[in-house]
């Protein structure tokens, strides 16, 4: 009833390298794990939120005494 569905052309070229190049699924699995499956260490971060500085009203005054 419907045919077939759309598929762009940038998802046709990206089968189309895939297809190519089969080590990129690991790769970016791999990219993956550096970037966004972490662990994050929820005490470190509560410590960093403590020691950091406030920041100032307006960094970019010619009167600001350090």
């Amino acid at each position: 009833m419907f045919g077939t569905l759309y598929e762009s052309d940038h998802t046709k070229w990206m089968r189309e390298m895939m297809d190519k190049n089969p080590e990129w699924a690991e790769e970016q699995k791999t990219g993956r794990a550096i970037w966004w499956d972490r662990k994050v260490d929820l005490e470190a971060q509560a410590r960093y939120q403590q020691a950091k500085e406030a920041n100032k009203s307006y960094p970019y005054d010619v009167n600001f005494d350090f």
